[in-house]
């Protein structure tokens, strides 16, 4: 059987004459594989048209995306950059087809190149090709093909500027994802140099004081969506109780609790006790990465503020700050809420979880196994690479069924019996460990934030920086990193909804009251914002596209 030698293209599609065929059939020039006969060693074409232009052989995976990547570079420029000095051989090759610069001459032709997609190749700009691209990349980059990913970054450093419009900045963000990947990865460590003398790979998070996050968090409903929908589930719950204790587990740093304060002082002529604990990870050495949004104050100087400001609106708090990490779920937190809830047990317990969740680790990233996990169990499993001095902290190693520390987290949680949790987070999978399938769901759902901006924030405003740099640090985290390093491990609703009901949590819907509350909010911001409703849910929506969801549990 003959075996594959290697495989060449043209940067042009051409005809040879039908006098050089078999069958008197049509070339596709481009598509040559050559193979080496045992007997004797000669090349012969594979992939060739009839009178009736039809395919009679299908071109390799490999060989389709080299071509792809071919007639991209096409749009700018007859010679192909390489790193290397390779030697291209052309089939009939005439020096007479060359111009003076040894380049071959675009020659047009009424006969489209194969290639399996259904929009036009030419269009570069469109975001179907840009992200044919990114997966042609990231396949060359995990498969060391330097040569393929560096023509497919300099096409993409050609056709997606940073400051370029929406599609061409979320596929530059994705460009210089893919380049720190390439830096970690054997010989294409090169590709590094070539990126580098267009984009600076360095991502500078904005650090932000509490006025500035204040106003950056209410500049688009991505989180004040699911402070709404939060509050008014909480405020519901809680009717009647006169010590209210939250547990807030929040990206946004308790941005959502003023807004909480303000509708509590307006509902009570007394006001009941607020109880405010936070987990605070600054501290942790084991903490991969500082997620931001940052704050540029630590969270005793936050709690303050946040007594004083209760203080202003009548309403007495108490802030709490417990030493915690979301790298083995909380376990610390879990701890102190279980000691907590010996000691006042008639208090209302919330556990509202806003964007935090899906940075504990799920199985994607490592497996746990657990011999006792009904909901009414008081122990807390963790696997063997936690660190956590707690007592409630065991390994078991003999195995019954296998979960994560998301799940067992959640289980934790039922455990404590809470009064109502609140969970908000972003309706997307990033857990995939294949790169082409994470590439493929971020790139179809981090387009939003992009888009969306230039409804809010100027060209070339230190906001509008700041927004782009925090997305351009969740894109490069999924695509760049691995392991414990990759935290971003996003799950979509209907993943969240099984976690939540294998824990034994009953999902409860939102009021009307709630509803018209989440409206009246998305009626300040631009036109493409909505809200639609799935089973208990809501789900807020950008141009028809799902963006954030919010959910309310509560013990089954």
């Amino acid at each position: 059987m003959a075996h594959v030698r290697q495989i060449k293209y043209l940067l042009s599609y051409r005809y040879t004459t039908k006098s050089q065929l078999p069958n008197r059939n049509n070339v596709v020039a481009g598509y040559f594989t050559c193979y080496q006969n045992p007997k004797q060693k000669q090349c012969a074409p594979t992939i060739y048209r009839d009178s009736n232009l039809k395919i009679k052989t299908t071109p390799p995976k490999s060989l389709r995306r080299a071509y792809f990547v071919a007639l991209s570079m096409m749009q700018f420029t007859t010679s192909v950059p390489y790193l290397h000095q390779t030697k291209t051989h052309f089939s009939n090759s005439n020096p007479s087809s060359m111009n003076k610069n040894n380049q071959i001459p675009n020659r047009n032709t009424n006969i489209k190149p194969w290639f399996p997609t259904s929009k036009a190749l030419t269009n570069f700009g469109d975001t179907n090709c840009m992200e044919q691209l990114l997966v042609h990349c990231a396949d060359a980059i995990e498969t060391n093909d330097v040569t393929l990913a560096q023509q497919i970054l300099w096409v993409l450093n050609n056709i997606a500027p940073p400051d370029g419009d929406s599609n061409q900045r979320l596929a530059n963000s994705f460009l210089r994802a893919l380049t720190n990947r390439a830096a970690k990865n054997g010989t294409c460590k090169m590709l590094v140099e070539v990126s580098n003398a267009r984009n600076n790979l360095n991502i500078e998070t904005h650090r932000f004081s509490i006025i500035e996050l204040a106003n950056f968090v209410d500049l688009t409903p991505w989180h004040r969506f699911g402070f709404t929908a939060a509050n008014a589930s909480i405020i519901e719950a809680t009717e009647g109780f006169s010590v209210i204790h939250i547990v807030d587990l929040s990206s946004t740093h308790c941005m959502q609790i003023p807004t909480l304060i303000d509708a509590i002082a307006s509902r009570h002529e007394v006001s009941p006790l607020i109880k405010l604990t936070v987990a605070d990870h600054a501290n942790i050495d084991q903490i991969p990465f500082h997620v931001p949004p940052m704050l540029d104050l630590s969270y005793e100087e936050l709690g303050s503020k946040l007594v004083n400001f209760a203080r202003s609106r009548n309403v007495t708090l108490e802030f709490r700050v417990v030493s915690s990490s979301y790298t083995n779920g909380f376990a610390s937190l879990i701890e102190h809420l279980r000691v907590q809830r010996l000691v006042y047990s008639g208090e209302a317990l919330v556990i509202n979880c806003h964007m935090m969740l899906h940075y504990i680790p799920d199985e994607t990233l490592s497996l746990i196994h657990d011999t006792n996990l009904n909901s009414n169990s008081n122990s807390y499993v963790y696997d063997t690479f936690s660190s956590c001095s707690s007592s409630a902290a065991v390994t078991v190693t003999t195995t019954a069924t296998t979960t994560s520390l998301r799940s067992l987290f959640l289980k934790a949680v039922r455990g404590l019996d809470p009064t109502l949790v609140v969970l908000v987070d972003e309706d997307v999978d990033l857990t995939s460990n294949n790169l082409v399938c994470r590439l493929r769901s971020a790139f179809n759902y981090l387009w939003i934030p992009y888009d969306t901006v230039d409804t809010f924030l100027p060209r070339g405003s230190k906001q509008r920086q700041w927004y782009e740099a925090n997305i351009c640090w969740k894109i490069e985290n999924v695509i760049a990193h691995e392991g414990v390093q990759r935290v971003e491990r996003d799950e979509n609703i209907g993943k969240w909804e099984q976690r939540m009901r294998n824990a034994n949590f009953q999902g409860i819907g939102f009021g009307e009251e709630c509803v018209g509350e989440v409206k009246a909010m998305l009626d300040e911001h631009a036109a493409g914002w909505g809200l639609k409703k799935e089973d208990e849910h809501i789900v807020l929506t950008w141009k028809g596209h799902n963006v954030v969801f919010a959910s309310a549990w509560l013990p089954a």
